[in-house]
């Protein structure tokens, strides 16, 4: 089978899409013929080997897996001979490491369901990492209640347009932040209020927030802190890229340092995928009141382009990749 690979630390170029073996099946694995895929920051910072500290995870000199993604949409062309949730034929979508691929093989117990048939493959492979960090972020870190004024910096990207929409479903008031050309984007997808940060400093208004899910990472903890209420709680999901050594992890330091003194809370989490979540996000977009954005479609041979377009920070969506 076809696969997106790369055997050393770099950019984009040293990526390749090459014939690779196709996954064994097991006893409670599905095996699922990849339709489209989904890339996310962390696909890139794992290309770069950046930062260095999380090395010791991705491997020191070279990284510990040569496959990339982790989002995906297809159909399944093989169950093993303990799995009964799926069949072959079903269209289904999840999260498993290699994504970028014609085949992966997903165990029946984790972060796989069946897809909605309201939503095309390449809207479903856009939901998992995304839509898991904003319900996981919204949900279980900000503690999300009806009524609450929730603020989403970086709302227009993967998470932060899945974060807007999940929030409205949980009753709050939502204001998104994000630039200009986005604005129509955030407001169609049921913001109460739109700011455009080039021309407006959402920290400098006299709205207060009892939530603020920082996607964009754009502001200090001190700008931040003035906006939200008294026991209000900022979750940390992106940051700027940073230095080499450090990447994003010195300006998520430096947020959680300068809450630890105050009522007002910083907090940062790593996504789960839990099959849990994915029925969850099903339900929600068999309902319409959850839609995935899909900004760009590459094919798999353009694997490179997908990555580097990721990594300009400006994508309205999701970046897919047909398969």
């Amino acid at each position: 089978m076809k696969a997106v690979v790369r055997k050393t630390y770099g950019t984009e170029d040293a990526l390749e899409v090459l014939e690779v073996e196709p996954p064994e099946l097991t006893d409670d694995g599905v095996l699922v013929r990849i339709r489209a895929a989904s890339i996310n920051p962390a696909d890139w910072y794992a290309i770069n080997g950046t930062p260095l500290l999380g090395r010791a995870a991705m491997g020191i000199l070279r990284p510990k897996s040569d496959r990339l993604g982790i989002d995906y949409a297809g159909t399944v062309e093989a169950v093993g001979k303990g799995v009964t949730e799926f069949r072959p034929g079903d269209e289904v979508f999840g999260g498993r490491n290699g994504a970028l691929a014609e085949y992966v093989v997903a165990r029946a117990d984790r972060a796989i369901v069946t897809r909605s048939q309201n939503i095309t493959p390449e809207e479903a492979a856009g939901v998992p990492v995304a839509a898991i960090t904003a319900l996981q972020g919204l949900r279980d870190k900000g503690r999300i209640q009806a009524g609450h004024k929730v603020l989403i910096n970086g709302a227009s990207g993967g998470v932060g347009s899945f974060a807007v929409q999940i929030a409205k479903t949980f009753g709050a008031e939502v204001t998104g932040v994000c630039s200009t050309r986005n604005v129509e984007l955030v407001r169609s997808l049921g913001a109460d209020h739109v700011i455009d940060y080039t021309r407006e400093d959402f920290t400098a208004g006299d709205r207060r927030y009892d939530l603020l899910l920082d996607v964009a990472g754009s502001k200090p903890w001190s700008a931040c802190a003035r906006v939200l209420e008294r026991e209000a709680i900022l979750v940390i999901v992106g940051a700027p890229k940073g230095n080499r050594l450090l990447g994003p992890l010195g300006h998520i330091v430096r947020l959680r340092l300068g809450s630890l003194r105050s009522s007002q809370k910083a907090t940062f989490f790593v996504a789960k995928l839990l099959k849990e979540d994915l029925l969850v996000l099903r339900g929600l977009l068999e309902a319409g009141t959850v839609k995935p954005v899909v900004d760009r479609r590459f094919a798999l041979s353009q694997a490179a382009d997908a990555f580097r377009y990721l990594g300009k920070g400006h994508a309205r969506g999701k970046v897919i990749v047909t398969i």
